[in-house]
């Protein structure tokens, strides 16, 4: 998310939907309701979902480089990976001089899990995690579980909940992405969708960096992103992006009480221009000190919390 992209907003897209008039077409029209009516959509919204051909996920996508199994390191993040029980597990490697109160939650997680255990020193630690940062622990796990985004709104109708979905535009860096779906966890999105292509794969470091949220979470690996989000719109979900321009409205003037997709985009070009087309409208964050912007975790993670308080925590 760039919020140093001032000037460089873009006009209203043709036909896009406004979440808050401007005053002077409110006036003498009488009571309105908080949230606007939807316009009528062409494409999929005018049918029944087909759910016999979906394209927009990634299911079960092998690792690029056929390495083989992943190995997660660090007692939060394995400990995570094992009580979600999301992959295949091979092997837990401990410490053989772990403390008594470190590795008791971690074998415990493991025994529940039918993981196979096996203690081992400190050297053998090292060459399986391939740096010295391990934390007395490696597990074997297979490769990361994404779903389609058909799944991330099925979860949301099952709990009875409007979708609250991150959307990660090209995000990159793992402390970014990391951090990002540390807070959607923490907060209850339903699902995070990222594109396959440009974008980094959910890999053992940002699920570190995500302290084991990742683990917990449905995300969607898509082709197309203008797609995947017209897949959402066609499920009634907003869509909104985060960014600076003269159409964006600020933080808090907007109604996010509804079914909503939060866009965060590249840290250094934002959003790119046809995903910020696809947006209903555009959320600025507001600020007032000297620094130019927040960082794409941080900008993110206000919006998400401000979504979530809409909904009342």
């Amino acid at each position: 998310m760039r919020q140093e992209q001032k000037g460089k907003g873009k006009g209203k897209g043709k036909g896009k939907r406004q979440p808050n008039p401007p005053k002077d077409k409110r006036e003498n029209k009488g009571k309105r309701s908080q949230k606007p009516e939807r316009a009528k959509r062409s494409g999929p919204a005018d049918g029944p979902k087909d759910n016999s051909k979906r394209t927009t996920g990634s299911k079960g996508s092998k690792p690029r480089d056929g390495s083989g199994p992943d190995r997660l390191t660090r007692r939060n993040t394995v400990l995570e990976a094992l009580r979600a029980k999301r992959r295949q597990f091979k092997t837990l490697y401990i410490a053989e001089d772990m403390l008594e109160k470190q590795s008791k939650p971690l074998l415990h997680a493991a025994r529940k899990a039918n993981v196979n255990i096996e203690k081992v020193d400190k050297n053998r630690l090292g060459n399986l995690a391939g740096a010295s940062d391990h934390q007395g622990v490696v597990l074997e796990v297979s490769d990361y579980p994404y779903c389609d985004v058909e799944d991330i709104l099925d979860r949301a109708k099952a709990l009875g909940e409007r979708p609250l979905i991150l959307v990660m535009d090209l995000v990159q860096g793992t402390y970014n992405v990391g951090t990002l779906l540390r807070t959607a966890e923490i907060i209850g999105v339903h699902g995070v969708v990222v594109q396959d292509r440009r974008a980094p794969e959910i890999t053992p470091l940002i699920v570190q960096h995500s302290q084991g949220a990742a683990e917990h979470l449905l995300i969607a690996k898509v082709t197309n992103l203008v797609k995947a989000l017209d897949t959402l719109k066609a499920a009634d979900v907003w869509i909104t992006g985060l960014d600076f321009g003269e159409d964006a409205q600020k933080l808090g003037s907007v109604d996010l009480n509804r079914p909503l997709a939060i866009i965060v985009g590249h840290e250094g070009d934002g959003i790119r221009r046809l995903v910020r087309d696809s947006c209903d409208f555009i959320l600025e964050i507001p600020q007032r000190g000297k620094v130019e912007s927040l960082n794409a975790a941080v900008a993110g993670s206000v919006a998400l919390y401000a979504a979530w308080q809409a909904r009342g925590f």
